[in-house]
């Protein structure tokens, strides 16, 4: 076992050369740059295409656009984190922050704890909080848990995972404002909190004075729902339906990203679909690494893969978010039947 993780271990270095030896690690300012201007152009013309439609029900549509454009937004905020953009770490968190906090309305201090601590354990039980139970249950144990009405979503969550991404959007919103203000530490609490105050009254204001009442509510409806449907279809493939990690398993570095993460295949419009994450062995292996390169990185590392006999999974889109659902029902089974009787449940083992 002892040398078969120095074999791995052996081959991540040979990875991490090969990477560098490319230059596949510089920033990539320049295409940042480019993506923002585009995004802020596609914001000017909806807002433009708002002004123009007026009190008109078409309004809708601009705001299912407005959702794809902020989590377009959240992904350079992603990429800010991970060092992606700009040379120096305390500029990319002030860019990271503006663009997360201010632009899309999410705190940057709860993303960042959160996804570091991803990134750390992936799939790992009781380390990674991405697979933390909360309205769907990603572990089998914790739908073991479930009764009441809890057990007959979680039978069913599978099915149900689309449509209830179109309230994550609200709950990002309101998890972060949790966050921000509650007991723990938060780094930058008050910026962030005057950030959102700022963004909220601006971007509510606003709505309910250009647009009625009524409509309004149905834009801000449609621009969350769209927001939370894209960012849970852009995150819930990476992972989910991987191998799960064992609380008290240990791995290394290269074998513990590789063997929980999965691509998906489609090019450059996967790549701007997806914000980069559709290379996601890559994303994990090397997470300073800029959109761009990440395409190159994926030779070498399947090269590698196939070398040192580690799975390396790749898929198209359709066939991941099947897998994600067909993982999510498997689990959801083990969720106790809130109409079982007792005693027969008993007998069966439950």
């Amino acid at each position: 076992m002892s040398g078969t993780r120095t074999d791995l271990t052996a081959s991540y270095t040979a990875v991490s050369r090969a990477v560098k030896s490319k230059d596949l690690l510089r920033r990539a300012g320049g295409f940042y740059l480019l993506v923002a201007i585009g995004l802020l152009l596609a914001t000017v013309a909806d807002v433009a295409g708002m002004v123009l439609l007026g009190h008109s029900w078409f309004q809708l549509i601009l705001a299912g656009v407005l959702g794809l454009i902020f989590t377009q937004f959240a992904f350079l905020s992603h990429e800010a984190a991970h060092r992606q953009i700009l040379k120096s770490g305390p500029a990319n968190d002030r860019l990271g922050r503006y663009i997360g906090t201010f632009v899309v309305g999410m705190s940057y201090a709860w993303w960042m704890n959160k996804h570091t601590r991803h990134h750390a354990n992936p799939n790992q039980v009781g380390k990674d909080p991405d697979i933390a139970v909360d309205t769907i249950s990603f572990l089998e144990e914790d739908a073991a848990k479930r009764t009441g009405f809890m057990a007959l979503l979680t039978r069913r969550q599978g099915y149900l995972f689309f449509p209830l991404l179109t309230l994550e959007g609200v709950n990002l919103h309101l998890t972060s404002m949790r966050h921000l203000f509650g007991r723990g530490q938060v780094k930058r609490r008050k910026t962030e909190i005057t950030l959102l105050a700022v963004r909220f009254a601006i971007y509510l204001g606003l709505l309910f004075v250009f647009l009625p009442p009524g409509m309004a509510a149905a834009f801000l409806g449609v621009q969350l729902a769209v927001f939370g449907v894209y960012m849970g279809a852009s995150f819930a493939p990476n992972h989910k339906g991987m191998p799960i990690i064992p609380a008290d398993v240990k791995l290394d570095f290269f074998s513990k990203q590789v063997l929980t993460s999965r691509n998906i295949r489609g090019g450059w419009w996967a790549t701007m679909l997806f914000g980069g994450l559709n290379y996601q062995v890559e994303h994990h292996l090397f997470p300073s690494m800029a959109r761009p390169h990440l395409a190159q990185a994926r030779l070498i590392v399947r090269e590698h893969c196939a070398a040192s006999d580690v799975a390396y999974t790749e898929t198209s889109l359709a066939r991941s978010y099947a897998i994600v659902i067909a993982y999510l029902n498997r689990v959801g089974l083990q969720a106790r039947d809130p109409f079982a009787c007792p005693v027969v449940a008993q007998y069966r083992g439950v």
